[in-house]
């Protein structure tokens, strides 16, 4: 079912796309809560009326999430983990983890804005991408430092 955006979502595309989505999708979620309109020719037409609003509106989106972005280059994160011989953590550190430690900084991110392709498993500095908006993802640097030596006897 072709639908037309009425807002940026993430895994479907910015505001004014028109986009084709699974029909339970579009009945079920995106046109209730009106997220989308269905694309007829009508709905074509008033979105190219409100097309001048539409991009204000994704240039600001963009301008936000570039400052965003910026602030988020600065940040600096240290986790500390315990570790076993040869740097290797006793666990990972997780997305939940990088979360917390964000947090602390005062940075509020979502779950899914951290691209944490794996856990981290050893002791070292990480470059950490996060998604702020489309082709924006700035990235946090994130140090695992020792919290204690376990099993050194």
């Amino acid at each position: 079912m072709k639908v037309i955006l009425q807002e940026t979502i993430e895994s479907l595309g910015i505001i004014g796309s028109e986009v084709n989505v699974a029909d339970g999708y579009a009945r079920n979620y995106l046109l209730p809560q009106k997220k989308a309109v269905l694309a007829t020719p009508q709905n074509r037409k008033a979105m190219e009326r409100q097309r001048a609003a539409i991009d204000l509106k994704i240039t600001e989106e963009k301008g936000m999430a570039e400052e965003t972005a910026k602030r988020l280059e600065e940040v600096h994160c240290t986790i500390s983990a315990k570790v076993a011989d040869e740097d290797r953590l006793y666990g990972s550190v997780t997305i939940r983890d990088i979360i917390d430690a964000l947090a602390k900084q005062a940075v509020e991110v979502e779950k899914r804005m951290v691209l944490l392709p794996a856990p981290i498993k050893t002791v070292g500095v990480y470059k950490v991408p996060i998604r702020v908006y489309t082709d924006v993802e700035p990235e946090v640097t994130i140090e695992v430092i020792a919290e204690e030596t376990v099993g050194a006897e």
